[in-house]
Order: C-alpha cells, then structure tokens, then sequence
C-alpha cells in the first residue's frame, strides 16, 4: 500500500510557501507531514495531507504547479536506531532511497518515515518481510 505525496513547486521568494500552505488551511485540508527542498529559483514543497482530493482541487483553483507521488509510509520505533533497521533492509536488497522524511504522531510511541523509492512493490514487500509495518493514507488521515 503506498500513499499519495503532493509535491508543490513554488517560487523561492519571501511568502512562496506561505500561499501554498494558506490556500490548503482556508481549505480544510490538513497538512500531517511535509519537507522543503530548494535551489535558487524555487523549492519543491512535498507534503502528506488528510484530503489529497480536496487539496489537488484547491493547488489547481490556485494555478499552483504540482504533482502526486506514489511514496512508501513506514512506522519504526521513536527510540535512538529506530530507522536503522528500516534503511538496512533497503541498502541489503540494493534499493536506493531518492529521499525521505519523518513525522511524528501525537502518541509518541512511534514515528512515520515516507520513502521515495524507484520500486514501491518490491520496497513494501521487503520492508514487510522485515517485520516494518506500513501505514495507510487512512491511518495517516487519523493523526
């Protein structure tokens, strides 16, 4: 199961991700994870959200430029080491990470990883041979 990521490319000026963030909160939309690359000229805005529907409905009434992304969410440990195990079973089986990002739910008890692999049905079954349990856009809705 993967989820959806919705990466906004936004204008690297003073308020560029500012109207991209107003424009989903005046929306309801809900932003549950979110990283920030940039370069000179612009940044790349990836964000995992409660609603991607509503927030592509809103980006696209904005004239914002986007994309969605298939990504892979796993849950590890909150605990020093914690995404060791979730890396090594990446780097054992010759899959490359293009990149990742981390959250954290309000209990505390664990943190959310999303993953950008070149092959999310062999990453998703690796991981899950591995004892790593996945989560769902609709686990992630409930945070």
């Amino acid at each position: 199961m993967t989820i959806k990521q919705v990466s906004v490319f936004a204008e690297n000026r003073s308020g560029g991700i500012l109207d991209v963030i107003r424009a989903l909160g005046e929306g309801g939309v809900d932003i549950r994870a979110l990283s920030v690359a940039d370069t000179q000229g612009f940044g790349i805005l990836r964000l995992i959200v409660d609603d991607v529907e509503k927030a592509k409905a809103l980006l696209d009434a904005n004239g914002t430029i986007f994309s969605i992304t298939d990504v892979v969410g796993v849950k590890v440990p909150d605990c020093p080491g914690g995404l060791a195990k979730v890396l090594s079973l990446m780097a054992d089986n010759t899959i490359n990470v293009e990149y990742l990002y981390a959250f954290v739910s309000v209990s505390g008890t664990s943190a959310y990883v999303v993953l950008r692999v070149q092959d999310n049905e062999q990453a998703m079954q690796i991981l899950t041979e591995g004892g790593i349990e996945l989560i769902s856009e609709e686990e992630i809705a409930k945070f």
